[in-house]
C-alpha cells in the first residue's frame, strides 16, 4: 500500500480543464469503487460470521484456512476493482480535479454508510494503484478521514445490556449464553456459571453494593480464534467499569464449556496483541465495536484493534495518520536501531515514537541463501500463519515519504550505501520504496547483557517456550541467534526474524553421525553429508548457550531442543493432524486450574 508524505497537504499544480459530463463521470467512477469495497466487506463479514459453524464443529484445518483466505481478500478485491475502472473509465488520464470530484462523490454515498471508515481505505488503496504519487493528497485521496464514525450504531447494535437488579443475576446469565447463538449444549453449566460468578465476586470491590444503573454489557458476536471463542463485555455499577473476557472451549465430550473469565484490561490486551493471528467476529459496524474495545483497553491504539480484528488494512491507514501526527509534534532523529546489523535487513527507529522500519539490503549477505522475492515470501508466510503470540506482526508499506531533514547522517549514509534502488530522494524527503513496520522491542541479546540473575533466566526459559510454541504449530524458525527475538514490554520472548523460517514439516533433523577419524573430528569441515533442509540440532548449543547463566537456565528445562527426537517427535505430530491448543492467557487463569481439578479440553 502506498502512502502519503507528511508534507502531502496540497496537490500539485494540474491543469484546471474539466471533462465534459465530468460530475456523471465522476459519480460513476465513485459508485464502482463503493460497489468494490461492498462486495468485499461482504464477503469479510460472511467468513467472518461462518466462525461460529466451523468453531462448533471444531473444523480447526478449516479454522486455519479461512485466517490465510481472508488475509489474501482485500488485496483481490482492490485489484479487480483497479481493473475494473481502468478497463471501463481509462483512470489512468484523469485529470487531479476530476479525481477531487470523484473523491466528493464517494464522501457523499458514505453518509448512511456503517463502514465508512474502511470504504475510506478501500477508496486509498484502490487509488494509489492507479495513480500517480503527486496525487497522493487530502484532496484527492483519504489523508484524513471524511466521514464521522462518531455515534455510528449497527443494526443489530455493537452491545447487548442485561440487567440482573431487574432480572437476576442467574437469569441474566442463561439469557447471555442463550444470545450468543452456540447450539451445542454447555453440559455443565451449573459448575461452569458457579465457577464464573465465583471469578466475578472475588474480582469486584468489596463491600458490594449494586447502583441502579448496573448492567452488564456484552459485544453481540463472539469472537473467533485457533481452538477458542470469546465473550467479551463489560461490567457497569456506578461509576466502576469492570472489562471481562470468558474463553469458551470443547470439552472433549461435544459440548462446550467456559475455560475462564479475563477480568483485568492486562489480561485482556493479550487477546489484541500484535503477536497473534486476527480474530473473527460479525461486526456490522466495526468503528462501534473498536470503540467500546478501546473503553476495555485503554492503552491499545484503535490501529492495533482493527488490525487485531481482521481489518489490517484500515489499521495500517490509523497507524500512518498517528506517525504523521507524532512526526508533526516532535523533532527527533530517525537512527540506525540499536543492536547487532543484521545481515538482509538495515533496521531503523524513531526513538520517541515505539516501532522500527526495516528494510531490504540490496544486497543480501552471501551467507544467507535468500532474495528480495523469498524475504516477502516469508514475511507473508507469517501474516497469513497462526502467530501464535510469538511472531511479530508487520505492517507492509510501499514509497512511504520521510522529512530528508529528520534522517540521521549515519542513517542516510547507510541507506544511500546499502539501499540505492529502494531509496529515492528530493530537496525536502527521503522515499522508501519498500519497508515494513513493526513494533519496536529490546532485542534478547541486549536484554540478557542488561538483566538480573532472575530476568535472565525468565526470559531464556520463554525463548526456550518461544521455540516449543513455534514449532508446535510448523515454525522451524531458522536462525536462533538471540538477536533475531525480542521481548516485549510485558516480558514475552517473541520471534521477529523471517528470512530463514521454513516449515516443521519440510526440515530433516539428524544426530551427527560420529567422525570417522579423529583427523575427521578437527577438520573445518563436516565429515558428514548436509543436504539444504538438514538440520543437527547438537549444533546449536556452541551459538546459544554462550554463559554460564543462560546454559544453566536453559538446560534446566529445554535441554531437548538439542536433540533430533525432541524435533522429530513434533513433525510426527504435525503430520497426525494435530493442532495445538493455544492459550493467550496463562494457564493458571484456567477455571479447572483454579476451582476444580483439570479436564480435557480438546
Amino acid at each position: 500500500m502506498t502512502l502519503p508524505s507528511a508534507a502531502a497537504a496540497r496537490p500539485s499544480a494540474h491543469s484546471r480543464v474539466r471533462y465534459p459530463y465530468a460530475q456523471e463521470l465522476a459519480n460513476a467512477i465513485a459508485r464502482a469503487l463503493l460497489e468494490g469495497f461492498d462486495k468485499h466487506y461482504r464477503i469479510f463479514r460472511k467468513m467472518s460470521r461462518d466462525a461460529l459453524g466451523r468453531f462448533e464443529r471444531a473444523d480447526w484445518p478449516a479454522v486455519q484456512r479461512a485466517h490465510a483466505e481472508r488475509i489474501a481478500l482485500y488485496d483481490e478485491r482492490v485489484r479487480e476493482a483497479a481493473e475494473r475502472l481502468q478497463a471501463e473509465f481509462d483512470t489512468g488520464h484523469l485529470p487531479e480535479t476530476l479525481w477531487q470530484d470523484i473523491k466528493l462523490q464517494y464522501v457523499s454515498l458514505l453518509t448512511n454508510h456503517r463502514q465508512p471508515e474502511l470504504a475510506e481505505t478501500f477508496f486509498n488503496s484502490v487509488s494509489c494503484r492507479l495513480l500517480n504519487r503527486t496525487y497522493f493528497n487530502n484532496d484527492c485521496i483519504f489523508v484524513r478521514p471524511a466521514v464521522s464514525t462518531e455515534y455510528l450504531e449497527g443494526d443489530p447494535p455493537a452491545y447487548r445490556s442485561y440487567y440482573p437488579l431487574r432480572d437476576g443475576l442467574r437469569a441474566v446469565l442463561a439469557q447471555i449464553r442463550r444470545d450468543t447463538g452456540l447450539s451445542l449444549p454447555f453440559r455443565r453449566w451449573r459448575r461452569d456459571g458457579r465457577w464464573l460468578l465465583r471469578a466475578l465476586r472475588e474480582a469486584l470491590p468489596r463491600p458490594l453494593r449494586l447502583e441502579p444503573n448496573h448492567q452488564i454489557q456484552v459485544l453481540s458476536s463472539l469472537f473467533f480464534r485457533n481452538k477458542r471463542c470469546y465473550l467479551i463485555g463489560r461490567v457497569v455499577n456506578g461509576h466502576q467499569e469492570k472489562p471481562f473476557a470468558v474463553p469458551i472451549v470443547h470439552d472433549g465430550g461435544g459440548g462446550l464449556t467456559l475455560d475462564a473469565c479475563l477480568l483485568d484490561s492486562r489480561e485482556i490486551a493479550p487477546l489484541f496483541a500484535f503477536s497473534r493471528a486476527y480474530l473473527m467476529a460479525d461486526m456490522d459496524a466495526p468503528a462501534a465495536w473498536v470503540d467500546f474495545l478501546a473503553a476495555l483497553l485503554p492503552g491499545k491504539p484503535k490501529a492495533e484493534l482493527y488490525t487485531a480484528l481482521g481489518l489490517q488494512k484500515h489499521g495500517k491507514t490509523l497507524f500512518f495518520r498517528d506517525f504523521l501526527h507524532h512526526l508533526a509534534h516532535s523533532t527527533d532523529e530517525f537512527v540506525l536501531a540499536p543492536g547487532i546489523k543484521g545481515l538482509v535487513m538495515i533496521v531503523f527507529t524513531l526513538p520517541s515514537y515505539p516501532y522500527v522500519f526495516k528494510v531490504i539490503r540490496d544486497r543480501i549477505s552471501p551467507t544467507k541463501d535468500v532474495t528480495h522475492e523469498t524475504v516477502r515470501e516469508k514475511y507473508m508466510l507469517v501474516k497469513r500463519h497462526d502467530r501464535i503470540g510469538r511472531m511479530a506482526d508487520t505492517l507492509e508499506y510501499a514509497d512511504v515519504a520521510f522529512p530528508l531533514r529528520r534522517f540521521s547522517a549515519a542513517l542516510l549514509d547507510e541507506l544511500r550505501r546499502e539501499v540505492p534502488s529502494l531509496l529515492e530522494e528530493t530537496d525536502a524527503q527521503a522515499v522508501v520504496k519498500h519497508l515494513y513496520i513493526e513494533r519496536r522491542m529490546t532485542p534478547l541479546n541486549l536484554y540478557l547483557d542488561e538483566a538480573g540473575p532472575a530476568q535472565l533466566r525468565e526470559a531464556v526459559l520463554d525463548y526456550g517456550r518461544a521455540i516449543k510454541e513455534l514449532c508446535s504449530v510448523n515454525i522451524f524458525p531458522g536462525d536462533m541467534l538471540f538477536k533475531n527475538f525480542g521481548v516485549t514490554r510485558g516480558g514475552r520472548v517473541v520471534f521477529y526474524d523471517y528470512d530463514e523460517i521454513a516449515y516443521m514439516s519440510e526440515c530433516n533433523f539428524l544426530r551427527i553421525p560420529p567422525p570417522p577419524t579423529p583427523e575427521a573430528e578437527l577438520s573445518a569441515e563436516p565429515w558428514y553429508p548436509v543436504g539444504p533442509n538438514d538440520i543437527f540440532p547438537e549444533e546449536f548449543a556452541p551459538f546459544l548457550l554462550t554463559g554460564r547463566g543462560v546454559r544453566e537456565a536453559f538446560l534446566s528445562q529445554h535441554a531437548d531442543l538439542l536433540e533430533p527426537d525432541f524435533w522429530n517427535r513434533t513433525k510426527a505430530r504435525i503430520a497426525e493432524g494435530h493442532i495445538e491448543d493455544v492459550f493467550p492467557y496463562h494457564p493458571s487463569r484456567r477455571f479447572a486450574a483454579r476451582f476444580g481439578r483439570p479436564g480435557p479440553t480438546r
